[in-house]
């Protein structure tokens, strides 16, 4: 007989059929009701048991946690809450857990406990639904890119140059620790590591999927990336997941043209696919902003943020229109903004990119035109020679969700922008050669995929929506 998934057998509500199922016991009720999920759905199945027709030691091994096999009659239900349920007629234990020691026990965990229990956290509701959503945005990420005419490019996990001019990156070395070559000067002999020159993980994909750009024409990235920036606030990882599109001879209105049909896109295919995840966490967040004070509560509840992004258009606005709302606003006169604006240049927080999406506009917002001074060094220079093409969206909830720009296809004005900030020319000679040979106008943008999860499902803390959260002093599992 073939194994059916609950979340098909709840699909399909055909009745009076024998079926196997398997998963892990969630509860196990007065010996005869088991609640059985196998992570394909949100839903338990009830699995009525009659205690007669098994042996008691056996009964015994059905615990939370437990593997289990069972094959039965799939029947109308009798009880509330659901339609079908299993009338027991085979059961096997397939793997025991311990009551005493399993940590997943049927209560409320908090999220810092269930984090400490990470290989085992996606066994309760919450969990299981935040990491089906996830693998939904990832696969609804590709499906948008490959109808849309996109290469799919594997950037360089290590390499030699840093695409922020951050400085904050891991080094990768297989010199002695204790004993490396130096020089005479006394510094670290790179030329002896493994690769022949100082080399560490990437903070970006975007320089080499630029290369891939100005001869495929239209691609996209989708890796890891790595930040040793010694933070440890609810939205930061030292280890992320990045999607990057590049396009040729796209400029900066194409550009924010595509990062908003790509957002509607993504999340309009959760909200088709992922209806009953979204419902539950949904209530969770509901129920969790009752015990909040009303000023700190939000005005929408998680699908109606999503939807607030799918039904409205973006609306665009430049960064010194966006200064001049800030400045004149009642919460920066009345200073009840943590960050006041003061005068154009001012590199905008969270705070204000809210303020604009939620409470001047009511609708997400992309702001464009920004202060060289404040932006990479490969964004175009604007005519105005302080401005650069440089464009943010702004959603509810979480501020910027989406970063991007024009690149600089100029090859004097990008070497004068590199030497201002001391980028070695040397270093990135091959980014260089593309505006050597063939240069044009081409555009991209960068969204991290955690912040995307993060405004899916509501979660408040972004170690909550990665498997494994890599963080300062953490690198557990």
């Amino acid at each position: 007989m073939t194994t059916k998934t609950i979340a098909e057998l709840l699909a399909q509500n055909v009745t009076t059929q024998d079926v196997t199922v398997k998963g892990w016991v969630r509860t196990f009720r007065a010996n005869r009701f088991i609640a059985l999920n196998d992570g394909s759905t949100i839903n338990n199945i009830q699995c009525v048991v009659d205690f007669e027709n098994f042996d008691e030691n056996l009964l015994k091994r059905v615990t939370t946690g437990a593997a289990i096999e069972i094959t039965g009659e799939l029947v109308e239900s009798q009880g509330k809450g659901q339609s079908v349920e299993i009338q027991v007629k085979t059961l096997e234990v397939l793997g025991d857990s311990d009551p005493e020691t399993y940590p997943i026990q049927p209560k409320k965990h908090t999220f810092e406990f269930l984090r400490a229990n990470a290989h085992l956290r996606t066994r309760t509701n919450t969990f299981s639904a935040v990491m089906r959503l996830r693998s939904s945005l990832s696969f609804a990420i590709h499906k948008y890119f490959n109808e849309n005419g996109f290469y799919h490019m594997h950037t360089p996990i290590i390499t030699g140059s840093d695409a922020e001019g951050a400085g904050e990156m891991f080094r990768v070395s297989t010199l002695d620790q204790k004993n490396p070559p130096l020089t005479e000067d006394g510094a670290i002999d790179h030329s002896k590591n493994f690769f022949g020159k100082d080399t560490n993980l990437t903070v970006s994909g975007q320089l080499e999927a630029e290369t891939y750009a100005m001869s495929l024409g239209k691609v996209y990235t989708f890796g890891p990336t790595f930040r040793a920036e010694n933070s440890n606030t609810s939205r930061h990882l030292s280890e992320f997941w990045m999607i990057e599109p590049e396009v040729a001879f796209m400029d900066l209105a194409g550009n924010m043209d595509l990062a908003e049909d790509f957002m509607k896109s993504v999340l309009s295919y959760i909200l088709e696919h992922n209806r009953e995840d979204l419902e539950f966490l949904e209530k969770r967040l509901l129920d969790d902003e009752k015990t909040k004070p009303q000023a700190e509560r939000s005005e929408m509840s998680l699908i109606e943020k999503i939807k607030f992004v799918v039904d409205n258009n973006f609306k665009r606005v430049s960064y010194t229109e966006a200064i001049d709302i800030l400045k004149n606003s009642k919460p920066n006169k009345k200073k009840k903004f943590k960050y006041i604006i003061e005068a154009w240049g001012a590199d905008l927080q969270s705070e204000h990119e809210r303020f604009l999406v939620e409470k001047h506009f009511k609708c997400p917002v992309i702001l464009f035109d920004y202060p060289a001074n404040i932006k990479a060094f490969y964004m175009r220079l604007n005519d105005d020679g302080k401005t650069v093409r440089a464009m943010d969206i702004l959603f509810p909830g979480i501020g910027e969700m989406v970063g991007g720009s024009q690149r600089e296809e100029r090859l004097d004005v990008l070497k004068e922008k590199m030497k201002a900030l001391d980028i070695s020319e040397e270093e990135l000679w091959w980014y260089l050669d593309l505006r050597k040979y063939g240069t044009a106008v081409h555009s991209g943008f960068g969204l991290g995929f955690e912040r995307l999860v993060m405004f899916a499902t509501g979660m408040g803390n972004i170690r909550d929506v990665i498997p494994y959260p890599r963080t300062p002093q953490n690198a557990d599992f």
